[in-house]
């Protein structure tokens, strides 16, 4: 059983458990999201006491935080317990571009030279991580929600700001990737 878990598993079954997720949603008039459970969190803190975004009545939103705890465990899960250690498969096409700016692969899924604590004595890197966070808060709040909500939720309630949205996220990441990378590596 171990190693039918711990083999990838095609894009289809991904695809359709994010279905049934959907269906359950919706079945349950209930909106996916991640983003939503950090005005969940400010709220439990007692941001509503000083903002009127955060004063609404977030034990409602308790479900969204199960689910949010329950992917960061399943991921620690998946990641510790059963994932093979063989190195990630990339195109020798994106290894050569990774290679041009500057950042080395090698073999996992966030290249150490960005994502490490070594890394984080790197002025520079430490500045991008925090520009990045910052931008992608602000993006998620402005848009009125995250990548996820909005691609995967929105997308399926047939909602057209959902649909702005995600073709926004999409042009966003052309420019990062084409225009905006280049310059900052």
């Amino acid at each position: 059983m171990i190693d039918f878990i711990k083999q990838p598993w095609p894009w289809y079954f991904s695809g359709t458990m994010i279905v049934m997720i959907m269906l359950i949603l919706l079945f349950f008039g209930k909106s996916f999201g991640f983003s939503a459970n950090l005005r969940t969190m400010c709220s439990m803190a007692g941001a509503g006491k000083k903002v009127k975004f955060f004063d609404f009545e977030w034990k409602d939103q308790v479900w969204n935080l199960m689910f949010l705890a329950g992917s960061i465990l399943g991921g620690f899960i998946a990641t510790h317990y059963l994932s093979e250690t063989t190195p990630m498969k990339l195109s020798e096409a994106t290894i050569a571009d990774l290679k041009q700016l500057g950042v080395k692969f090698d073999g996992g899924l966030n290249p150490t030279d960005l994502f490490s604590l070594e890394a984080m004595k790197d002025l520079k890197t430490l500045c991008i991580l925090l520009a990045g966070g910052l931008l992608v808060g602000f993006g998620s709040r402005y848009a009125g929600g995250c990548t996820s909500g909005h691609a995967i939720s929105g997308l399926s309630n047939l909602q057209l700001p959902s649909l702005v949205a995600v073709i926004g996220f999409f042009v966003g990441g052309l420019i990062m990737t084409f225009l905006i990378m280049p310059f900052i590596f």
